[in-house]
C-alpha cells in the first residue's frame, strides 16, 4: 500500500493551497464582514506556517518554482487584476476624475520614488542608481492588495465610493506607469550616454512601451467588446462562458503585450477600460464579479506561495542588510512615501476627489506594495543579469560590481517591504474598524464585531455620485434588456 503513495512537491502543494482556499471560502463572509480581515495577510501567514521556516510542507524553490516562474506568475496576477480594475470602473470615470488621478500618477508617484530612494540609499549605503531602481519597484500601489481592501466587504461600503474608485483606478494605472521610473534607474546604473538614455528611456520606454501600450490596450478592449456584443446578441455565447471570456481576454492582452515588448500592465488595464467603454456589455450575473473570483483563486494562491518563498536567510548580514535596517526602512516608507504629499496636494486643492483631511490620510495610507513590486524586482534583475526579460537563478560573476550589488540587494529588500505592507495594509481594516468603534461615545457604539455600518467619521459621504452611477447602470441594464428582446423578435 505504501508503494502507491506519491507525495511529490506539486501534489503536496495542491493539497496545501486548496486547503487554505477551501477554509477561506467556507468562512469568507465572516472573515471579511465580521472580523474585517482580507485574504492577502491571512494567505501570507499561512504560507509562512507551511513553508520552509514553518512545518516545511510547501517549498516552492525546491521543486522548480524558479525566478522566471515567479516572474510570469506575478505578471499574470497583476495583469489580470489591472484588467479587472479597468473593467469595473464606472462609465466616464476618467472624464470626471482625471485631475485627481493625474496628481496621484504624477506628483505622488514621483515624490514616493524619490523619498524611498533617499531612505534606501542612506540606510543600506547604496549608490543613487541602485536606490532609484529599488525605489521604483515600490512606487506603484498594488491592485491585488487594493482590491482585497476596497471591494467586496462591509468595510469598503463605509468608505465613499469616489475614494474607492480613485484608489482602484490609481492601482490599475500605476503598475504600468512605474516602468519609466524603473528604467531611468537602470539607465543610470548602466552608465548609458545621453543619447543612450534618450533612446532607451524616452523612445523605447515612454513612447513604445507606455504610449503604444495604452493605444494597443484600448484597441484590444474595444475590438473584443464589439465581437462580444455580436456573439451575445445572436445568443452564441453560453452563460458559463461570461467570466471565462473576461479572464481569457486579460491573459490574451498580457500575451500580446509581452510578445511585442510593450508595457504589460498598461495594456491590460486599458483593455479593461476599452472593453467597458464599448457600452452595452452584457453580464451573466451582476453579483458575480470578476475580482471576486480572482481574489479567491489567483491572488490568494500567490500570497500563500509568497509566504513560503520569503528569503529569510537574506534578511541578516547579506551585504548591508540587517533586520533592524529592514524594519527601519519599512517604517519610514509607510509613513513618508505617500501621506505627506497627498496631504500637501489636498491643502492646495489639487485633489478634487478628496474632500477632507481624513480622506487624504486614508488615501495616503492605502498605497500598498505587493505583487507588482515583486514583478518589477524580477524585471530589474533580468535587465541587469541578461539584458532580456528573463532573470537568472543567481547573478553572473562577470557583472560589474555595482550591478552585482544591485542584483543582490533588490530581491530581499523588496520581499521584506512587501511582507510588511501586506500585513500592515491588510490588517489596517481591522485596526481602523476597532479604532472607529472606540472613538464613538459609549452609548452610540454598535457591537464591535461586524455591526459597524455607518461611514467613517471625517469622510464626506455624498450619495449624489453613487446615485448617478446607479442610474447609469439601470439605464444600461434596460437598454440591454430591450436589445435582447429585439434580437429575439
Amino acid at each position: 500500500m505504501w508503494s502507491q503513495w506519491s507525495p511529490t512537491p506539486p501534489h503536496v502543494s495542491y493539497i496545501v493551497v486548496t486547503f487554505f482556499l477551501i477554509l477561506y471560502a467556507l468562512f469568507s463572509l465572516m472573515i471579511r464582514n465580521r472580523l474585517h480581515l482580507s485574504e492577502p495577510p491571512l494567505a501570507t501567514v499561512f504560507g509562512i506556517i507551511v513553508g520552509p521556516r514553518g512545518i516545511g510542507v510547501l517549498s516552492p524553490y525546491y521543486w522548480g518554482f524558479t525566478d522566471d516562474v515567479v516572474q510570469e506568475f506575478t505578471r499574470i496576477i497583476v495583469g489580470v487584476q489591472c484588467f479587472a480594475v479597468g473593467l469595473e470602473l464606472p462609465e466616464a470615470y476618467f472624464r470626471r476624475s482625471w485631475k485627481s488621478l493625474l496628481m496621484l500618477l504624477g506628483p505622488v508617484m514621483t515624490f514616493g520614488w524619490i523619498v524611498c530612494a533617499i531612505f534606501i540609499a542612506i540606510i543600506f549605503r547604496t549608490d543613487v542608481a541602485t536606490a532609484l531602481i529599488i525605489s521604483a519597484c515600490l512606487t506603484p500601489t498594488d491592485p491585488v492588495l487594493a482590491a482585497s481592501v476596497l471591494s467586496n466587504s462591509q468595510f469598503s461600503t463605509r468608505v465613499p465610493k469616489r475614494i474607492r474608485d480613485l484608489l482602484s483606478a490609481e492601482s490599475g494605472c500605476n503598475d504600468g506607469v512605474s516602468f519609466p521610473f524603473l528604467y531611468f534607474g537602470l539607465c543610470l546604473l548602466m552608465r548609458s550616454t545621453a543619447g543612450g538614455v534618450f533612446k532607451r528611456w524616452f523612445l523605447i520606454t515612454i513612447l513604445y512601451q507606455c504610449t503604444l501600450g495604452i493605444v494597443l490596450g484600448l484597441a484590444i478592449g474595444y475590438t473584443f467588446n464589439r465581437i462580444y456584443r455580436i456573439s451575445h446578441g445572436r445568443e452564441m455565447i453560453g452563460r458559463a462562458s461570461y467570466l471565462a471570456f473576461y479572464f481569457l481576454l486579460a491573459i490574451f492582452s498580457i500575451g500580446i503585450a509581452s510578445t511585442l515588448g510593450v508595457d504589460d500592465f498598461l495594456v491590460t488595464f486599458c483593455a479593461g477600460v476599452g472593453f467597458a467603454a464599448g457600452k452595452n456589455v452584457p453580464t451573466a450575473d451582476p453579483d458575480t464579479k470578476l475580482p471576486v473570483i480572482i481574489d479567491l483563486m489567483l491572488n490568494s494562491t500567490m500570497f500563500v506561495f509568497f509566504g513560503a518563498m520569503i528569503p529569510w536567510q537574506s534578511f541578516d548580514k547579506l551585504d548591508e542588510i540587517t533586520p533592524l535596517r529592514l524594519v527601519g526602512v519599512l517604517v519610514l516608507i509607510l509613513l513618508f512615501r505617500r501621506i505627506p504629499i497627498v496631504l500637501i496636494l489636498h491643502k492646495l486643492q489639487l485633489l478634487p476627489q478628496i474632500k477632507s483631511i481624513q480622506e487624504a490620510i486614508f488615501c495616503g495610507h492605502f498605497g500598498p506594495m505587493g505583487v507588482g513590486a515583486l514583478f518589477l524586482a524580477m524585471e530589474a534583475r533580468a535587465e541587469l543579469e541578461t539584458g532580456t526579460a528573463i532573470p537568472l537563478p543567481d547573478p553572473p560573476n562577470d557583472l560589474p560590481a555595482e550591478m552585482q550589488r544591485t542584483v543582490v540587494l533588490v530581491w530581499p529588500i523588496i520581499c521584506f517591504v512587501v511582507l510588511g505592507s501586506t500585513l500592515v495594509h491588510g490588517l489596517s481594516t481591522l485596526g481602523i474598524s476597532i479604532g472607529g468603534h472606540f472613538a464613538r461615545p459609549k452609548g452610540e457604539r454598535a457591537p464591535l464585531i461586524g455591526a459597524e455600518r455607518d461611514g467613517f467619521g471625517g469622510m464626506i459621504h455624498d450619495d449624489s455620485e453613487e446615485e448617478e452611477d446607479e442610474e447609469i447602470a439601470e439605464e444600461e441594464e434596460e437598454h440591454r434588456y430591450r436589445t435582447h428582446l429585439h434580437s429575439l423578435t
